[in-house]
């Protein structure tokens, strides 16, 4: 990983980001949310009548500690374990609570020596997909194949001091409500109308249910995780 464009959205002008800003209960926790990817930033930096900017940053990330949580080295239920441990779940019944326990206890990552994070973004819709999955509603291959849906892609996530640092502030762009509010919407709303489309009711004999994962202790290593 070299030199990375960034681009950030957001409500106002951020020149200069701040280390140690940021809601504790975002999806990768306290720090700075960008993307590679300029019409992503363009959504993130409106709301419903109210317009915003793209940030865009330069950065070279060559010497870094970069955590990809998409690469093979991790599952999605990696993902999802992050999730649980930074995000508000609802964990209403007991296969959810039992659900917490076991992906907390053999799926979490050790962020301690992390600069920065690339992964899914789990936006309301995404977030529901989980939602589902840790109540044993969807199993481990519909849930990947939900995240696939809404073309949302990924998100990178600064976490550290010393990449804060090294941002290189390259300018900004205004972003009209007008124009991207109603492309925002209608992302999710095409990745829920396809999500509805999966057969949600039909149990997939052998496939991997929360339940499941739980009985059978199925850990990162198994190849049908994969």
């Amino acid at each position: 990983m070299s030199v990375l464009t960034l681009y950030h959205g957001s409500s106002e002008v951020v020149e200069k980001p701040t280390f140690g800003k940021g809601r504790r209960d975002n999806d990768y926790g306290q720090g700075l949310y960008c993307t590679e990817h300029i019409d992503m930033a363009r959504e993130w930096a409106v709301d419903r009548d109210r317009d915003g900017y793209v940030n865009t940053y330069e950065l070279d990330a060559s010497d870094f500690n970069v955590l990809v949580l998409n690469s093979p080295d991790y599952c999605i239920l990696h993902w999802i374990t992050v999730l649980l441990k930074n995000r508000k779940f609802d964990l209403e019944s007991p296969l959810s609570r039992e659900a917490y326990r076991y992906l907390c206890d053999n799926y979490s990552i050790d962020f301690s020596n992390v600069d920065m994070v690339i992964g899914y973004r789990a936006d309301d819709s995404y977030f529901s997909y989980a939602r589902d999955f840790i109540d044993g509603i969807i199993s481990v291959s519909q849930l990947a194949s939900a995240m696939r849906l809404g073309e949302l892609g990924e998100q990178v996530f600064i976490r550290s001091k010393r990449v804060f640092a090294g941002l290189r502030y390259l300018g900004n762009e205004f972003v009209s409500a007008n124009e991207w509010y109603s492309r925002k919407t209608d992302r999710d709303t095409k990745a829920r109308n396809a999500y509805k489309n999966l057969n949600k009711q039909a149990y997939i004999p052998g496939d991997l249910y929360m339940v499941r994962i739980i009985d059978e202790e199925v850990k990162a290593d198994d190849p049908r995780l994969q």
